[in-house]
């Protein structure tokens, strides 16, 4: 009887064991998991070689072993593909720790089988004592293999609270040493708890619940035992301190479930989509913040008791305090992997900045607002890369980093910034800064009154065709910075009668709506109420029916929704959305190309849109925007990168004749553009040896040799990575002629 699935195991065993090879994980948690399982699998592998060559004979229980062993090195391997620094560190950590448990328990299952089938096969009886005795020693090996203390055994007991001890050794463990990190870890837990749900399956989210209590666990124990110190022998009082990333809060803020937070920590949070309180579990109605300034009071008496005086640029950002003052408890990292993974989306005119990516952070002072002083702008580091990409028109700014993968530059852009909030001051009504309208919340009636935004909902919906036109008109105007004006034209029901004005044969009445849509999209209480009245079909109906500045705005409407993961699958759905998108990609002006390219970026974040967007012929365009003359290098590879991790992107690249471009962006590019083409290549080689040759006819191992050298800390890992490969291969050649 042909051994087939003793084979496949083998296979299994010998591609997780390449992956392996190929890939650089620092996170040393995982890599300790992952050498573990390496282990494992190479203390059984030489036995199951000896079934395939008969010297043990199968049988069906061994079959079904093989098979079990089988489906989990194929689970490790998806993991190891999977992997991502900014996935939650707990649960990473935890799902291998359990996916080794299973390694170990199906191996020895095995170990065992092919053991009595030694002692009782008359087959092996020339070699059986030898066999035997080596079989024997490595079951027992592989039975009395344990890891040292492990996530997985502090969680097992759920009845027994974690002590002192055990979130200590969890904290050391997990690397959760800033506050920042606790941060990170924290959003990035309840991603994958989303993400968990969507599943449906049932086991892996009580896995989630209980990483979510460990999350909070961890959070309440920093709080009571950290100390923080704001200056030399000054500790803060945890009452002061966020509850989410456990600083002392500079501008406290109440959420709808009615806990306060520091408004930078908070505005992280929901900025990447999650409408959950992170204290007390309850589903947020509403994403408003609201000042405490009964808490903020009390902390600036505590401050001015203790003589502690915070430098005037750190208003409201309790990290950039901290590097001022000198405490190393803070961390100003603001990179993070999500998968997740969003975008920030802001008015071009007063650079409000929204949610972005944790890659970036945009802080702008208030003054900014109705004004040209972009020299303020302030850019902060990513953790991959020094640049950042700052998208400017005469409306909005939008940031776009990609969580994976493209941060173009922003130097070429600051120019247009502050021409374009010059023309906007002169045609916007008086501003107010975000920070003041905040603050005159109470008063928001002031900024707008209610019985005018009436007449102007009802001039959209039963005016003339000039009152509508009108009434669109001054909506974007009044939506252009202020942010209580976007709040309160949305409730007041706006949002429909404009979508409806997208079909008005009119163009300048057309470009006008969108153009509204696109302003108050920027609000993230709008996003899902704009996405939820039907705002697709019209949208892509201007897209393909309206005048270049209108689609354009369409275009950067639709990444403003998309920044919402629920979004980015409801357009997703619509391959007239992604078509049209693409169409604008290789057809429209020089800013409908950037606007299209960030949108379906956004979109190839969600996987099932990554095919979607290859069947709209999107490579095609992409590939051909590779060409430097065309400033839109960056970008284009940025979205290939992401395309390539499916069968059609890599087969499109090829086909569409993309190698060639690839081979000269890792020669040439920016370091970004050099990082994301090493990626694209590393996909192709990995998954085609026809596609690693014609990778290397094109010349690639010298640019990649210097990029290993001298490119960012990704762009290295993937260089070495491409290069470790081609010596793979070229070995598993040499060795395949000899024999």
């Amino acid at each position: 009887m042909d051994p087939v699935p003793v084979r496949c195991l083998l296979n299994s065993i010998s591609r997780y064991l390449h992956l392996v090879a190929c890939h650089t994980i620092r996170y040393k948690p995982i890599q300790t998991c992952i050498g573990n399982v390496v282990h494992l699998l190479k203390l059984l592998k030489p036995f199951l070689d000896d079934v395939v060559d008969c010297k043990v004979p199968p049988d069906d229980c061994l079959n079904s072993a093989c098979e079990d062993l089988d489906s989990v090195v194929n689970q490790a391997r998806e993991f190891l593909e999977d992997w991502s620094p900014k996935l939650s560190k707990l649960f990473c950590v935890f799902h291998s720790e359990l996916l080794l448990e299973k390694v170990q328990t199906c191996s020895l299952e095995i170990s065992r089988i092919l053991l009595q089938l030694s002692q009782s096969s008359p087959v092996t009886s020339s070699v059986q004592g030898v066999e035997v005795n080596l079989l024997q020693r490595r079951m027992q090996e592989i039975e009395c293999f344990k890891q040292e203390r492990t996530l997985s055994e502090h969680m097992k007991d759920t009845t027994v609270p974690l002590d002192t001890d055990d979130l200590d050794s969890i904290i050391q463990m997990m690397g959760l040493i800033s506050n920042q990190d606790l941060l990170k870890e924290s959003i990035a837990v309840e991603k994958e708890r989303i993400r968990s749900q969507t599943s449906k399956s049932k086991e892996k989210m009580e896995q989630m619940d209980q990483l979510i209590d460990l999350v909070s666990c961890i959070r309440e124990h920093m709080l009571k035992t950290e100390f923080l110190e704001v200056a030399k022998g000054v500790s803060t009082p945890p009452y002061f301190r966020c509850p989410l990333s456990t600083e002392l809060m500079l501008d406290p803020v109440i959420v709808a479930s009615g806990q306060t937070y520091d408004r930078t920590s908070i505005k992280k949070w929901l900025g990447n989509g999650l409408d959950v309180c992170p204290r007390t579990r309850q589903v947020l109605t509403h994403h408003e913040l609201i000042p405490n300034y009964t808490v903020k009071a009390m902390i600036a008496s505590w401050l001015e008791e203790n003589s502690i005086n915070l430098p005037a640029n750190c208003d409201g950002d309790a990290s950039s305090m901290a590097n001022n003052i000198g405490s190393n408890d803070f961390n100003r990292t603001e990179s993070f992997r999500f998968s997740l993974r969003s975008s920030s989306f802001t008015s071009r005119s007063s650079l409000e900045t929204g949610n972005g990516f944790e890659k970036m952070k945009i802080n702008v002072p208030a003054s900014l607002c109705g004004e040209s002083q972009c020299k303020d702008l302030e850019n902060f580091e990513l953790s991959s890369s020094g640049q950042s990409y700052t998208h400017s028109r005469s409306e909005s700014v939008c940031s776009v980093v990609s969580s994976v993968d493209y941060v173009p530059s922003v130097t070429n852009e600051i120019q247009s910034i502050q021409e374009n909030h010059q023309s906007c001051r002169e045609m916007s009504p008086k501003k107010n800064s975000e920070s003041s309208s905040i603050v005159n919340h109470e008063h928001s009636a002031g900024t707008m009154m209610t019985s005018h935004t009436i007449k102007l909902v009802q001039d959209l919906k039963d005016g003339s065709s000039e009152e509508k036109t009108a009434a669109a008109a001054e909506i974007r105007h009044l939506t252009i910075n202020n942010v209580e004006n976007r709040i309160h034209i949305g409730r007041c029901g706006a949002i429909t009668p404009l979508l409806t004005l997208l079909y008005s044969e009119e163009e300048l009445t057309q470009e006008h709506a969108v153009t509204a849509l696109l302003n108050l999209s920027i609000s993230e209480v709008n996003k899902a109420m704009i996405a939820e009245a039907g705002a697709i079909e019209p949208l892509v109906h201007v897209l393909n029916t309206g005048n270049d500045r209108a689609k354009e705005n369409s275009a950067a409407t639709l990444f403003s929704l998309s920044v919402l993961q629920v979004n980015r699958e409801r357009i997703g759905q619509s391959n007239a959305a992604i078509q049209a998108l693409v169409n604008l990609l290789g057809k429209g002006t020089f800013r409908g190309k950037k606007d299209a390219a960030s949108a379906l970026f956004n979109l190839s974040i969600t996987h099932e849109n990554k095919a979607r967007i290859v069947q709209a012929k999107a490579v095609k365009y992409l590939v051909e925007l590779l060409d430097p003359d065309l400033e839109m290098v960056d970008k284009a590879v940025a979205l290939l990168a992401n395309l390539s991790a499916v069968g059609e992107g890599r087969q499109a690249i090829v086909r569409e004749g993309g190698i060639p471009l690839l081979v000269e962006t890792v020669d040439t590019g920016s370091q970004r553009g050099k990082e994301n083409a090493a990626s694209v290549l590393l996909q192709l080689c990995l998954n085609s040896p026809k596609f690693c040759t014609l990778v290397l006819q094109e010349g690639a191992i010298p640019p990649l040799v210097a990029l290993s050298q001298s490119g960012t800390q990704r762009a290295k890992e993937k260089a070495q990575q491409l290069l470790s490969h081609f010596r793979n291969q070229r070995d598993a050649r040499m060795k395949k002629g000899r024999s």
